[in-house]
């Protein structure tokens, strides 16, 4: 190997071995020079700008084009996926009630009041996103409204289904070209986590010696996400596809959990899932529509922090919860978690509607609140590797049991026609 190589070598390894250097390089930039660390920040803030703000469009013209170029006869197997985000979702929020009941947790609450306003109830909830799906296209964008870009998405999708073949020839072009944009910027990922990670630990107020105080909370909040993601996904892979899902239930920890990780945003880690996609040969008339559909609706890791801090305020004011009580709360936590937005934090915004179910005064709940935003560096990183990862566990799943039903379909026809 030449000389002049060597400096690449560092580009030409993979993306997670090299966000793994910029990891490791941001410990030790946070340990040496808190202030140069705080100063890196800037890196790791332009970095999650630029997924942010590329997302949105990436979004709306994949779900156009993959709907736009669909053949009749192609199947895009969303229902089963759908059905798989649901049962994730409310499964989760029961692993959360019995690791709350395994390990109860109690709150410290502080007298002061959060100053952000939470929805007040599920009717509100569901309200909001009702007018989310018919919000104007051009906000939608300019907001990173999810929801809205998915109902437009998919009404000019079907649209243009009728269009001439050089209008959709235009929109598959237009596609692939924010798809380019899109993988450049998921290139720059090592240079942002680097600026992440040392902004993040050199600040006291974020860093880990702020969560000593709340060391059983975040033991009982995490733990019950890594069941969720080390247990409960592989069990529900396993009986779609019938087969090991560990392969890829790590595969989608490593390559989709670890960004996701740090980048705290279940929407700015879509292009990281539909690049994993792809590297995983899924139909891309799939996962182009379930990817960012499970943004939406793929919650575990929200339902897990709904549910947890929830009982932890129940704990904290002696209420007694009994098993129907419990159930009931795991479906108000899912559905609140649907509800939740693809930003950092979204999901802590939904435990006052759940708190309300047990007569939590809000005064009370917006304090849960704001305990949340006090572990949300660590907490909020987790939830959203969870979230994210689990898209593409589901997608995989479903795309694979269905090529395992085309391969003995088409070893059965073979046998038929010998």
């Amino acid at each position: 190997m030449s000389n002049l190589s060597k400096p690449f070598l560092f580009i030409r390894r993979s993306l997670v071995t090299q966000i793994l250097i910029g990891l490791f390089a941001g410990i030790i930039l946070a340990l040496v020079s808190p202030s140069t660390a705080m100063a890196a920040g800037l890196l790791g803030s332009l970095f999650v700008s630029a997924l942010k703000s590329v997302a949105p469009i990436l979004v709306f013209i994949l779900v156009a084009s993959s709907i736009a170029n669909h053949r009749k006869g192609q199947k895009t197997n969303m229902r089963p996926i759908v059905v798989l985000y649901l049962i994730g979702t409310f499964s989760a929020a029961l692993i959360a009630v019995l690791g709350s009941f395994m390990f109860p947790s109690t709150l410290i609450l502080a007298s002061s009041e959060a100053s952000i306003t939470p929805p007040g109830s599920v009717i509100e909830v569901l309200h909001a996103v009702l007018f989310k799906m018919v919000d104007n296209p051009v906000r939608a964008l300019m907001d990173a409204n999810y929801i809205g870009l998915l109902v437009w998405g998919i009404a000019l999708g079907v649209a243009l289904r009728h269009a001439s073949d050089t209008t959709k020839t235009v929109v598959s072009d237009l596609s692939y070209g924010i798809t380019f944009i899109v993988r450049l910027v998921i290139k720059l990922a090592p240079i942002g986590i680097f600026g992440l990670v040392s902004s993040t630990l050199a600040d006291p107020e974020t860093g880990f010696e702020a969560f000593r105080g709340y060391a059983h909370l975040l033991f009982v909040l995490i733990g019950c996400m890594f069941v969720v993601a080390l247990i409960l996904n592989p069990l529900i892979a396993y009986l779609v596809m019938r087969q090991n899902p560990y392969p890829l239930v790590l595969v989608s920890l490593r390559d989709s959990g670890i960004p996701a990780f740090f980048t705290r945003s279940s929407a700015a880690n879509i292009p990281v899932n539909m690049a994993l996609c792809k590297k995983l040969n899924l139909k891309e008339e799939t996962y182009s529509v379930a990817v960012p559909l499970g943004t939406a609706i793929n919650m575990a890791g929200a339902a897990v922090t709904i549910t947890v801090l929830t009982l932890a305020a129940v704990n904290t004011l002696g209420i007694a919860v009994d098993i129907p009580t419990a159930l009931l709360l795991s479906v108000i936590a899912s559905i609140c978690a649907c509800g939740a937005s693809g930003v950092a934090g979204g999901s802590l915004l939904l435990i006052p509607v759940a708190c309300s179910m047990f007569g939590i005064p809000n005064e009370i709940a917006m304090q849960v609140v704001a305990v949340g935003f006090i572990i949300g560096v660590l907490q909020d990183s987790v939830e959203t590797a969870i979230n994210s990862s689990t898209d593409v566990v589901f997608i995989g799943a479903v795309c694979k049991a269905e090529e395992q039903k085309a391969a003995t379909q088409a070893t059965a026809d073979a046998i038929n026609q010998a």
